[in-house]
């Protein structure tokens, strides 16, 4: 899988917190292994990863639109499997047909080391900008079982509504009432090992920044039937007004654009919000007191 190498890494990582009595700094959890990660993928794999992202721009128009029939097309799809498959099997859940709102549960077989004791739950949110991708997107589906088997956690995996088509706040109202579900109904939906005394929101890019939400939902809520341990944000998609160092030098970087950055925002944020709003500046003027 052209993104292997970096599942290792945030692998890894995650490994570390769950095993740690502190929760590592953003700086010491991200930085080398990235780097190291990055340099591992073959230029192949980093060939391949770039035309996709070509044809996914071929799919966003300039005027805020997709052509979600195309990019439903380029999106390559995996099924659960209800049988395990190297020790992990996975189902998936409805939550809300009305708006598909679904998640994806990756368990690690009892019968192996990865799933023998208590399982920690860790719910995972997919990047694409708010507009692209799925929870059931082969690398998404690929990187969550992997996750589940290296680092021995159920993982649920959550399909939200995308934009511009829903904007802000139907994704965190997505997100958060996922993790409700789970919450009440873990009896009938999680093994009967599942440890909800440690419980992590996680995600990565888009899903980090719905993930960061979705935990502060959660605390302001205080959900009584789990406890949430920790918010494993990987790069999460957070923006503001002012241009960052990173935006300033990244400019026209080959693989994520300022501008494209930019268009995620706009398709998503609430018609005339600028990227300041608390959805996207969580440390800005605007920003919720947490």
């Amino acid at each position: 899988m052209p993104y292997a190498p970096r599942q290792a890494a945030v692998c890894q990582l995650i490994l570390v917190l769950f095993n740690s009595d502190e929760m590592t700094k953003p700086s010491e959890a991200t930085d080398s292994g990235h780097r190291d990660a990055l340099a591992a993928v073959p230029w192949l794999s980093r060939a391949a990863v770039n035309v996709l992202l070509k044809l996914r721009d071929m799919a966003l128009r300039p005027d805020g639109t997709v052509n979600r029939g195309f990019l439903n097309i380029i999106d390559l799809k995996s099924s659960p499997n209800p049988k395990p498959v190297h020790g992990i099997s996975s189902s998936d859940f409805t939550v809300d047909p009305s708006r598909n709102l679904w998640f994806r549960l990756f368990v690690p077989d009892a019968s192996t080391a990865a799933g023998s004791g208590p399982l920690p739950l860790i719910v995972y949110f997919h990047g694409g900008g708010y507009a692209t991708m799925s929870a059931a997107s082969v690398p998404y589906d690929g990187f969550c079982r992997r996750l589940a088997g290296e680092v021995h956690a159920l993982v649920a995996s959550v399909e939200y509504r995308l934009s511009p088509e829903h904007r802000f706040p139907c994704q965190y109202d997505d997100g958060f009432d996922a993790l409700k579900f789970i919450a009440e109904n873990s009896a009938t939906v999680l093994p009967g090992n599942a440890d909800l005394s440690r419980c992590f929101i996680a995600g990565d890019s888009a899903g980090g920044n719905l993930a960061h939400h979705v935990a502060v939902r959660a605390a302001q809520s205080k959900l009584e039937q789990v406890k949430i341990r920790g918010l494993i944000a990987i790069q999460p998609f957070f923006s503001g007004l002012e241009r960052t160092e990173s935006e300033v030098r990244n400019e026209k970087a080959p693989i994520f654009t300022v501008a494209q950055a930019d268009w995620f925002w706009r398709a998503f944020l609430p018609e005339g919000a600028d990227r300041d709003h608390p959805a996207a500046n969580v440390t800005g003027p605007n920003a919720v007191d947490i």
